[in-house]
């Protein structure tokens, strides 16, 4: 258990040096060490971060892990269950019973994986060099972990007590932000990890006497298929004086030709080291090895006399980088003063939201999530300022600056980058610009999927333009969008890129030409919002009206008799036979993106009420909504995993989803977006394992979270309003920065009252159904009054129903 004392230290001495900054004079402020490990998902005290439970969403399909990290940080050093296969995207799946390591960079949430670097692995007798499977046949290098699982009698007792202990489902693996413990019970090894932001610090101590050995691993990574490894070229290895092993790959995975160095230094020097290549032992002696697959193993004398403490730093750039990183955020061994200080600034930034519930799983479930919005983007810059440009290329920020990775867009600009235009204000700047100086180097222009230098061109649409678009509308300074205009400008009027030439001459993209056409249609409509809005921003007015009117391209592929978005091939017929349960027309083609024509017909965002239209109105588009939710929820045999959450076809598992239930306030019906929010709320979010209803993705289905349950979403980010939901909170105070903070308040609110009755704006009646950004982050309180009854009468007038394509709704 972490000590007061020990807590407030860390806390104060975070605070003085930086959340991003070095962390030398930290390393001299912190003086107490551990009473005893800390248990299950939180810590002592009466902070916020004993609501967090790092292991949400590493069991079912949710893919994120649970190890050690910062915030945004660099270094994710986690235990690897397993390294292929979907649900193990994350390295980390609840449901293994082995651990193969401990490596370096993991993704949360995420479909398609990539990283995994660097793994480390304690152990005794010969060296192995093999991982073996889960299912751990004792042969190979993996080992079972101290990971029983409560009986469900004690389990549901340590849910109603909030007994420590509890949230990990197992008495031995523990967990908090910035710290991970598992006992490995094969040779009884106690692993304990915490991180800086550029660099992890592994402790091992060994319950056993005799010699013992570290394997390195750089043949590990996330791999296609147990039977076929990591594709890694031109690695490594060199040991140092006794005490540092230093190197770095190239990893061909899903971003292909990504380059990552690491320094290694030991608490104490090694008796012995054998470097392999391809699995052959080099002769001995041999300090360096160059090639494709390496390993290295670290032997120790009289393991069992001390722990083994291990420091690792990773960079982008080069071995000296990663050198520095651990030399300048690690300049002493004292394990417990870097877990204090990660705990004190993971303290520190989860309570830039602080709320009240009188719900224990409320409360878990929402800091987890809040947790988790922070685990990307991740920092990708040298403590020197140095990166690795999309154009491979080193480059320096100027002082003060960071440059980020790990950019999931298309899931992301929905909620989660709106989440941090309010609680993470002065990360924005930052986050943003990065996105444009990512663009400017990229020779693939606008960002889509960027991971450590490389654009991986995952998923459709190029939605960093969203992003920054909705940074320039709010107001944020330090992004220079007038750099980044030509790029955005040539991929929406110019690039031949996934299907936009037929686009631009045709107003949609023929379904027999390119996949997932329909779904590509919709969201470049979107994206040409966005840009439009850039342009306006910068004086480019031709281009902005051009823009706009393209972005109602949504038109040429909707079908008003049969009232469903769906495919039209070349010569502008519509493609049979048709299916709105159908992912495509044929076997060979997909129509739309991780959905159908069910989802797809209300992807539209930005102009609803001429969408509308197309519906006979108002009244004809809430039946369409209502048809949403109450359709059978059967779906084809080939219908993706990520079409999940299913509630009728609509599918909140996947993030087209997310905004549809805040619709019907376009259509007045205002009362039916609370229902179905609150019922998403309270049917969908667990703070379990297995408590997330689709894949994480880098924090946006965290963020639809606590968004709703604060009340707000953001349905067209760009136009930098809010439409209310049905909030879940008795209150959050949300510091929105500036010294400025916003309260959000609920009376007569509980279980079975998900109902607005009222809403007031710094004490004066609200009608409206929806605020804008602007004035929330002025700062002031914003107070619903809930009941368990509709209020109709809320939000119906035309005139209190949110704007769309820069107009209120029509009388």
């Amino acid at each position: 258990m972490v000590t007061r004392r020990r807590f407030l230290q860390g806390m104060a001495a975070v605070t003085a040096v930086g959340q991003l900054g070095s962390l030398t004079a930290l390393a001299h402020g912190v003086q107490d060490g551990l009473n005893a490990p800390s248990t299950g998902g939180g810590t002592a005290g009466d902070g916020v971060l004993r609501h967090v439970d790092v292991f949400v969403g590493t069991g079912g399909h949710g893919h994120t892990f649970p190890g050690a990290t910062r915030p945004f940080g660099m270094v994710q050093l986690s235990p690897d269950t397993y390294n292929a296969q979907w649900d193990g995207s994350s390295g980390y799946h609840q449901g293994d019973g082995s651990i193969m390591g401990f490596s370096h960079t993991h993704l949360s949430g995420t479909g398609a994986s990539d990283m995994l670097d660097f793994l480390v692995m304690p152990s005794m007798g010969p060296v192995l060099l093999q991982p073996g499977d889960r299912d751990f046949d004792g042969v190979n290098y993996v080992s079972r972990f101290d990971a029983r699982k409560q009986s469900g009698e004690k389990a549901e007792k340590g849910y109603k007590t909030g007994v420590k202990g509890y949230r990990s489902h197992y008495t031995g693996e523990q967990a908090h932000p910035g710290y991970y413990r598992a006992k490995l019970t094969r040779f009884d090894i106690l692993a304990e990890m915490t991180a800086t932001l550029r660099a992890g610090m592994h402790r091992y101590t060994f319950g056993k006497s005799g010699e013992a050995h570290l394997l390195v691993d750089l043949t590990h990574g996330f791999a296609d298929a147990m039977d076929k490894p990591a594709n890694v070229t031109d690695a490594e290895l060199t040991l140092v004086n006794g005490d540092t092993l230093v190197g770095g790959r190239r990893v061909w995975q899903w971003a292909a030709g990504r380059v990552i160095y690491f320094a290694m230094k030991l608490s104490r020097p090694v008796s012995s080291v054998t470097l392999y290549s391809e699995d052959k032992a080099l002769p001995k002696g041999t300090s360096t090895a160059k090639g494709d697959h390496l390993k290295a193993a670290l032997h120790f004398d009289d393991a069992s006399k001390e722990p083994l403490l291990v420091k690792v730093g990773i960079s982008g750039v080069d071995i000296d980088g990663a050198m520095r990183n651990v030399d300048g955020e690690m300049p002493g061994w004292d394990f417990d003063v870097i877990r204090a200080s990660a705990e004190a600034e993971w303290e520190q930034e989860l309570s830039k939201i602080r709320i009240q519930s009188s719900s224990d799983k409320v409360m878990r479930t929402f800091y987890s999530s809040m947790y988790h919005t922070m685990l990307a983007p991740t920092v990708f810059s040298d403590i020197d300022g140095r990166y690795r440009g999309m154009d491979k290329a080193i480059h320096t920020l100027p002082e003060g600056r960071h440059n980020y990775s790990t950019y999931s867009l298309w899931d992301t600009y929905r909620a989660e980058h709106p989440l941090f235009t309010l609680y993470q204000s002065e990360r924005v700047p930052d986050l943003v610009d990065g996105l444009v100086r990512l663009a400017v180097e990229s020779p693939s222009g606008a960002p889509v999927w960027p991971l450590q230098g490389i654009e991986t061109v995952c998923m459709i649409g190029y939605h960093s333009a969203v992003v920054v678009a909705e940074a320039q509308a709010k107001g944020f300074t330090g992004i220079d969008y007038a750099k980044g205009w030509p790029v955005f400008r040539r991929r929406a009027m110019q690039d031949d890129y996934f299907g936009l030439p037929y686009y631009r001459k045709m107003g949609f993209i023929p379904s027999d030409k390119e996949g997932e056409a329909v779904s590509k249609t919709l969201e470049y409509a979107y994206d040409d919002w966005a840009v439009a809005h850039m342009a306006e921003a910068l004086g480019h007015a031709d281009d902005a009206a051009l823009l706009r009117k393209r972005s109602q391209n949504y038109r040429n592929v909707f079908d008003k008799d049969m009232q469903f978005v769906r495919p039209r091939a070349e010569d502008g017929s519509w493609i049979q036979p048709f299916d709105p349960i159908a992912i495509g027309h044929s076997k060979r083609w997909r129509d739309f993106t991780e959905s159908n024509a069910w989802q797809a017909t209300f992807l539209n965002q930005h102009d609803v009420y001429n969408y509308m239209d197309l519906f006979g109105g108002a009244e004809g588009f809430e039946k369409k909504l209502d048809g949403l939710f109450n359709a059978d929820p059967v779906l084809p045999d080939n219908a993706p995993p990520d079409i999940a959450g299913m509630v009728g076809q609509y599918a909140f598992g996947n993030e087209p989803a997310h905004h549809m239930p805040y619709l019907y306030a376009y259509t007045g019906a205002h009362h039916k977006t609370q229902a179905r929010v609150r019922m998403l709320l309270d049917t969908m979010f667990l703070p379990e394992p297995d408590g997330l209803p689709g894949n994480e993705d880098c924090g946006q289905m965290s963020a639809w979270y606590i968004m709703s349950a604060m009340g707000l979403y953001a349905v067209d980010p760009v136009s930098t309003n809010y439409v209310f939901g049905s909030p879940l909170l008795d209150r959050a105070e949300v510091k929105v920065g500036g010294g400025r903070t916003l309260v959000i308040e609920t009376k007569e609110n509980g279980p079975d009252r998900p109902y607005i009755q009222s809403v007031t704006w710094n004490g004066k009646p609200w009608t409206k159904s929806w605020i804008s950004h602007k004035d929330l982050t002025a700062g002031g309180t914003l107070s619903f009054v809930m009941g368990d009854k509709p209020n109709e009468a809320f939000g119906k007038a035309p005139e209190d129903r949110p704007p769309s394509f820069g107009a209120p709704a029509k009388a």
